[in-house]
């Protein structure tokens, strides 16, 4: 029997979920906190897809305490059931600083931490979601296998060869075989040269040499929006609705708008259903896509919504791609605050980037959004950006001046005067994207350049700057870009209790050589094995381009074979 949405909202509750018996039971858990997770759009679908399937029950748990945990073990938050109870432990990972959180889960469910030493009645331990699209070698020692890819086409296919084996090491070899986007990091072979790069990363046996990642292809086939409605998650009284998947601006720092190519958009009748469903359930409707403002139906959607009693929220939105028309929507929805992302200072570093955006776009945006009563804008800048200089991060000061002037010109006819929140990151090289190769800049730097634009604007009244802690950064680069030795690490700051610079300071394997090293073309990097159909010649010409502060044209979607995904 299939579960209905009103069994999903009652799970809230903590009841307990009855069919345990015969089916194959699975703790999904998000390794972070329950506001965290819960608000998460991936997280809930993969919970609902697991227990759309008939023989399966899916429960949820997380790092945190709440009610239910207890005796030193993690316990579902369903049926309050150990996790070493499970069949399967799921993990879905969003963020790779969310890693030593893996390793605590294991740690408090009462399991060993490596894969090689769990075995018969262990759970089999898998993991999914955008860090295993990127690079899941980190902790390749502590997964069973890894599903690569997006979850409605994987999962069938993963439970089907589940049921029809008993042995953990012959299901781990079928599923190799016979599941696309499978990946077991026990049945592959890594070697290393003298100077500590990757000599060969191969399979053992006949099996492939590559894993291809698996997508979606039409998304109408499939609805993806809120499965469980609770207030305790940053979107209170939210719906979210999944308008797309990936982006067609190739932003060079971005790796969702390269792992997940092609972009895909929901039909207006698909999404419309959906915004039918988030008016029995909720008051407010969260749309979600990285590329949303190029969704050709976004204002009539958006007025369908406002029919339905609905206020509408938005995530980033592009700054060229704002009209006067829906502007008045905006404004109908009641947003307060705007988040537009120039990303860089100066116009060259936005050629470098590939940002395709210009200082008039913002300045057009920001008087557009004051004109239509919104008070408060949010700004997102990177520093660090491959080939930057002090001039350019002196240019985000500038500019952010600048868009301060448009705003409080445009503000005076409405006598209402705002905020501007400026919000600094540090940029990371991620893997499968142009700048892969470049090193993160030093935590040094990275702390001078902060410094230099909140000093800048510190007097500035109206403005707040916000920024990231490089040293975080240098974590984030370390997890990114690191290959399996890099397991060490974590176990070790695992064991000081999250103490990294304890634990760097102590380590035997040097971590500024995945950090702060320029990687050749030519080297095997941790992540080649993952095929995205994406050509590595692209991102090498992708990444001259940035050198030479060339700019690349939009992807359009079967009318061009550049980047491989659509050959």
């Amino acid at each position: 029997m299939r579960r209905t949405r009103t069994e999903f909202l009652s799970a809230e509750t903590g009841t307990i979920r009855k069919g345990w018996r015969g089916k194959v039971s699975v703790a999904l858990i998000y390794p972070n906190r329950y506001q965290v997770g819960m608000s998460n759009l991936g997280f809930q679908t993969v919970y609902r897809l697991m227990n759309d399937l008939e023989d399966v029950v899916c429960e949820r748990a997380f790092p945190s305490e709440r009610e239910g945990t207890g005796n030193g073990r993690l316990r579902s938050l369903e049926s309050n059931r150990a996790l070493a109870d499970f069949d399967i432990i799921a993990f879905s990972i969003s963020f790779e600083n969310d890693y030593l959180n893996l390793l605590a889960v294991l740690a408090e469910a009462g399991l060993p931490l490596l894969s090689s030493e769990r075995t018969p009645p262990h759970p089999l331990i898998i993991a999914g979601g955008v860090t295993s699209l990127l690079n899941p070698e980190p902790i390749a020692p502590f997964v069973d296998c890894f599903l690569i890819g997006e979850a409605e086409p994987i999962l069938p296919s993963f439970f089907d060869i589940f049921r029809k084996h008993s042995q953990k090491e012959a299901f781990l070899e079928a599923l190799t075989t016979y599941v696309p986007g499978a990946y077991v990091p026990a049945l592959y072979h890594v070697t290393y040269e003298t100077d500590g790069t990757i000599a060969q990363f191969l399979p053992k046996g006949d099996l492939p040499v590559k894993v291809r990642r698996v997508i979606v292809e039409d998304l109408s086939l499939y609805d993806t929006y809120t499965t469980v409605l609770t207030p305790h998650t940053t979107f209170d009284n939210t719906w979210l609705v999944e308008v797309a998947r990936g982006c067609p601006h190739g932003c060079r720092f971005c790796a969702a708008g390269y792992v997940y190519r092609p972009p895909r958009f929901r039909t207006a009748a698909q999404l419309e259903d959906s915004l039918d469903e988030a008016a029995l359930h909720a008051g407010r409707v969260g749309l979600v896509a990285a590329a949303l403002t190029d969704i050709p139906f976004l204002e009539e959607l958006c007025l369908k919504a406002i029919a339905h009693g609905l206020r509408v929220s938005f995530s980033s939105l592009r700054a060229d791609l704002l009209s006067p028309e829906f502007m008045e929507i905006l404004k109908r929805t009641g947003a307060k605050t705007v988040t537009i992302a120039p990303d860089a200072g100066s116009e060259r570093m936005r050629r470098v980037i590939n940002k395709g955006i210009s200082e008039q776009d913002v300045f057009k945006a920001v008087e557009m959004l004051v004109g239509a009563g919104i008070p408060n804008i949010k700004l997102y800048f990177m520093v660090g950006l491959p080939g930057e200089t002090m001039a350019d991060v002196e240019a985000i000061v500038a500019l952010c001046n600048k868009i301060k002037h448009r705003f409080l010109k445009a503000s005076r006819p409405t006598a209402r005067l705002g905020r501007i929140v400026v919000s600094l990151s540090c940029f990371v090289p991620k893997p499968f994207t142009p700048f892969q190769w470049v090193p993160l800049e030093s935590v040094k730097d990275l702390k001078a350049k902060i410094k230099h634009v909140k000093d800048g604007l510190r007097r500035v009244p109206n403005i707040r700057v916000h920024s990231d802690l490089p040293r975080w950064a240098y974590i984030q680069a370390l997890l990114s870009r690191g290959d399996r030795r890099t397991a060490e690490l974590l176990v070790a700051a695992h064991k000081n209790n999250g103490n990294w610079a304890k634990t760097l300071k102590g380590s035997i394997t040097n971590p500024d050589f995945f950090v702060y090293r320029e990687r050749s073309f030519d080297e095997i990097l941790p992540w080649d094995f993952i095929d995205h159909g994406i050509s590595k010649a692209f991102l090498i010409e992708e990444y001259q381009k940035a050198l030479r502060a060339e700019t690349s044209p939009p992807c359009h979607v079967g009318r061009c074979k550049a980047c491989g995904v659509c050959a």
